[in-house]
C-alpha cells in the first residue's frame, strides 16, 4: 500500500491529511486553527505571522497524522500553502522578518506624493512584468521586497522566503528552494523562461540573490531529519516534495480531465482555472505555471466567502445593536433559506460584492442597485450578493474564452464556500450552463500536495495521471 502525508499551510485553518494512493481514501485528517497571525502595533493594514509557530502548528498536525495511521507504511510527504506571502530569513535559514502575507497593504501607501509603491513599480518597470504572467499587487513577494528595500529594511545577506518552502527547510533541513508555481506568484518571475526575470529585479532595484533558487516542480528535495522524525512519530529518512502552491495544488486536488475542466474555487476570495498547453497572456488573468508541465489560466477576486461572511456580520450588528441581543447564533442557513425563496434575478436587485476592491481596482468598493421597497428585505440582498460573486467569476471565465481557449464542458467546484452552501453551487451552475461537480475529497490542496509527492516518487509519471486515477467527481446536490 502507498500512503502519503499531505500539508496545507492555510490562512485560517493548518490542515493535514493521509491519502491511500491505492484505494484513493483519506485514511487520516487533521486541522488546528491558524493563529500565528500578530497583533498589530503599527499603521492598519498590515498581515504580519510569526513563520515559526506556524510551522510548530503543522507539526502538531503531522504528530497528530502519525497516531491515526501505521507511520511505517508512508511513502512521502508533501506540502502546500499559501504562495503569496514571504519571510526573510538569514544564513543560517533563522527568520529575521515576520511572514508578510498576502493581504498586507503595505504596497497601497503612498511612496510619494499622488504615488503607491505598486504604481513606482510600474513607472520603473515600464513592460518589464509583461512576462510575469500578472500585475504586481500588494502582498506578493516581489511588491513586499521594493517596499522592504526602500524603507531601508532589507539587510544584506537574507534570502526571500515562500510559507511551504520555509516549512519544507525545516523538515529536511536543508536550505529552502522553491518551484514555479510559488515562485510565479511572487510577480518577478518569467514565466515563459521558467527563471527569475533579472532584467525586471534590476529595474526595481532588486537583486536575484535574495530569491530562493528555483527547482522543477514534484521533486524530492529531502528527507526527514531525525530531530523532526522523533517529534512527530513519522520515519526519519522519509522523502519530502518541494512545496506547491495552493491554487495548482488544489487544481490537481480537484480535477480529473485537465482539458476539459475549469475549476472554481471560493473560500475567503475566489478563483477560476483552467489548464492550457500553452502559454496565453490575458488581461485580467495571471498566467501561473501548472505542475509538472503546462499553465493555468487564473482569474481571481477579492470577493468570495469573506464578502458573505460581512453580510450576516451587519445583520449580527443589528441584532446587537437594534435588538440588544448579546448572543447571536450562525444565521449562514437563515441567510440561505430566506435567498432561497428569492427567484433568480433578486427582483431587479444588482450586488458587486467588491467590499475590499479588485486587483484591477483596488479602491472599488461593494454596491446594491435597483434597490426598491419590494426588494429591500434580507432575503434578496443575500440573493443578490451570491448572485454577484457568480456573474464576477462568469465575466473571468468570458475572458478565458476570447483568448481562444474554447468552452470547457466540466465545471468543478471547491472550497468550503461552495460545500457548505447548495444555493450558491445552484447559481454557479446556472450562471454556467453546466452541472457543477465536487470532488469527495474536503482538502482540496493537501490532496494536491500528496499527489505532487506520489509523482515525486514515480508512483505516477506526472500530475495528470497522478489526478486522473485519484480523484473522482459527483455532481453536487
Amino acid at each position: 500500500m502507498s500512503k502519503y502525508l499531505g500539508i496545507d499551510l492555510g490562512t485560517t485553518t493548518i490542515v493535514g491529511l493521509v491519502l491511500d494512493t491505492d484505494s484513493s481514501q483519506v485514511v487520516a485528517r487533521h486541522s488546528v486553527p491558524n493563529d500565528s497571525r500578530l497583533p498589530s502595533n503599527g499603521p492598519s493594514g498590515r498581515s504580519e505571522w510569526d513563520i515559526d509557530r506556524m510551522v510548530e502548528l503543522a507539526l502538531v498536525v503531522i504528530t497528530a497524522l502519525a497516531n491515526q495511521v501505521e507511520a511505517d507504511s508512508l511513502t512521502g510527504v508533501g506540502v502546500t500553502g499559501q504562495m503569496h506571502g514571504m519571510v526573510l530569513v538569514d544564513a543560517d535559514c533563522h527568520p529575521v522578518s515576520p511572514f508578510i502575507g498576502w493581504q498586507d497593504q503595505r504596497c497601497e501607501e503612498q511612496i510619494s506624493e499622488g504615488t503607491t509603491y505598486l504604481e513606482q513599480m510600474v513607472e520603473l518597470a515600464g513592460d518589464g512584468f509583461d512576462r510575469s504572467g500578472c500585475t504586481p499587487a500588494t502582498g506578493y513577494m516581489g511588491s513586499t521586497l521594493f517596499w522592504l528595500k526602500h524603507n531601508g529594511l532589507l539587510p544584506a545577506g537574507t534570502i526571500a522566503c515562500f510559507a511551504p518552502d520555509y516549512l519544507v527547510s525545516r523538515l529536511t533541513g536543508s536550505w529552502p528552494v522553491t518551484d514555479p508555481t510559488n515562485a510565479a506568484s511572487a510577480g518577478v518571475f518569467d514565466v515563459m523562461a521558467g527563471a527569475w526575470n533579472e532584467d525586471l529585479l534590476a529595474s526595481l532595484g532588486l537583486n536575484a540573490a535574495q530569491l530562493p533558487p528555483v527547482r522543477p516542480s514534484c521533486q524530492i528535495v529531502g528527507n526527514l531529519t531525525k530531530s523532526i522524525a522523533a517529534r512527530t512519530g513519522l520515519p526519519a529518512g522519509l522523502p519530502v516534495a518541494n512545496g506547491c502552491g495552493d491554487n495548482q495544488a488544489s487544481f490537481a486536488g480537484s480535477v480529473a480531465d485537465f482539458r476539459r475542466s475549469v475549476l472554481v474555487n471560493i473560500g475567503t476570495g475566489a478563483q477560476i482555472s483552467a489548464f492550457t498547453e500553452q502559454p496565453l497572456l490575458v488581461q485580467r488573468l495571471d498566467l501561473r505555471p501548472a505542475l509538472d508541465s503546462g499553465f493555468l489560466l487564473v482569474g481571481a477576486t477579492l470577493c468570495g466567502g469573506h464578502s458573505y461572511q460581512i453580510l450576516r456580520d451587519f445583520f449580527y450588528r443589528v441584532g446587537q445593536d437594534i435588538f440588544r441581543l448579546t448572543a447571536m447564533p450562525d444565521i449562514y442557513d437563515v441567510l440561505n433559506e430566506l435567498a432561497g425563496k428569492v427567484p433568480p434575478g433578486s427582483d431587479g436587485l444588482r450586488c458587486q460584492p467588491l467590499f475590499t476592491g479588485s486587483r484591477q481596482q483596488p479602491n472599488q468598493r461593494a454596491t446594491w442597485q435597483g434597490m426598491n421597497q419590494a426588494n429591500f428585505t434580507p432575503g434578496h440582498m443575500a440573493r443578490a450578493l451570491l448572485e454577484g460573486l457568480a456573474e464576477q467569476i462568469k465575466v473571468l471565465y468570458e475572458c478565458m474564452q476570447q483568448t481562444g481557449l474554447g468552452d470547457r464542458d466540466l465545471l468543478v467546484g471547491s472550497g468550503n464556500a461552495i460545500r457548505k452552501n447548495q444555493l450558491l453551487a445552484d447559481i454557479l451552475s446556472a450562471s454556467f450552463g453546466l452541472p457543477l461537480q465536487m470532488t469527495t475529497y474536503t482538502e482540496e490542496a493537501a490532496v494536491g500536495a500528496v499527489l505532487c509527492a506520489a509523482v515525486a516518487t514515480n508512483e505516477f509519471s506526472d500530475i495528470q495521471q497522478a489526478s486522473r486515477e485519484i480523484i473522482n467527481l459527483a455532481t453536487y446536490n
